[in-house]
């Protein structure tokens, strides 16, 4: 499903943020990133969306070597993953109902078909209710779900959940956690970036462990564990 290869990325005047990252990620597979800040999670975020290029390295994801992407293969590219942000990026001029009927608007879906699926993902998430509330009507955690359901309306098949939980307080927390491994269950695959002992702890799930650009650890079952 995923994989690095030999993977460096090093900024113009810098120390180098990623050195020779090798990893894989199987189909349906649920893994943490975690690591202090500035260790290169993000990073690899970045690379894997292709916002951001290899300095040397392979990238695969599927079909796509996304270190090779050519610019009309993008949008079919970015339909393949869903990525959830800490600060939810909502428009706050659209309602729950719109911000997720809007990434469909944007790939040109015609709207019988976004009539039918917009409810059920709302739904999935369990905002069925809240389809016309503006985000400043939201709590942090409808916000999140507001933001899973945007993600998962490409039916991609990977989520890439960059802290999605920073904000919120630990019921909410819970509760998007649960989400999220709802998801993996129903078959896709989750890579979660995450400060949080406790959710990384919780899930007993596959952890790879950054220090310095570098992984060192990688464990099937693993702990949230810096020293």
């Amino acid at each position: 499903m995923i994989a690095f290869h030999n993977v460096s990325k090093v900024y113009p005047d810098q120390v180098p943020v990623l050195e020779d990252i090798n990893f894989k990620i199987e189909a349906k597979e649920f893994v943490s990133l975690v690591g202090r800040s500035g260790v290169g999670k993000s990073t690899i975020i970045k690379l894997l969306i292709a916002e951001e290029r290899p300095s040397k390295g392979r990238i695969v994801l599927g079909e796509y070597e996304v270190s090779r992407l050519k610019a009309k293969e993008m949008p079919y590219f970015r339909r393949q993953i869903g990525t959830i942000f800490q600060d939810f990026r909502l428009l706050p001029t659209k309602t729950a109902y719109e911000n997720v009927a809007f990434a469909m608007e944007v790939g040109g879906h015609p709207q019988t078909e976004i009539d039918d699926l917009v409810p059920k993902v709302l739904d999935m998430v369990g905002l069925a209710d809240k389809a016309l509330n503006f985000p400043h009507e939201l709590s942090g955690g409808e916000k999140q779900r507001v933001a899973i359901a945007r993600a998962m309306i490409h039916r991609p098949s990977v989520i890439i959940a960059d802290e999605p939980t920073g904000n919120l307080d630990p019921i909410n927390e819970a509760d998007i956690v649960r989400l999220l491994l709802k998801i993996n269950e129903l078959g896709t695959t989750v890579i979660l970036a995450t400060h949080s002992k406790d959710v990384v702890d919780g899930l007993g799930r596959r952890v790879i462990t950054l220090d310095n650009g570098k992984i060192i650890r990688d464990e099937k079952a693993g702990k949230y564990i810096l020293n």
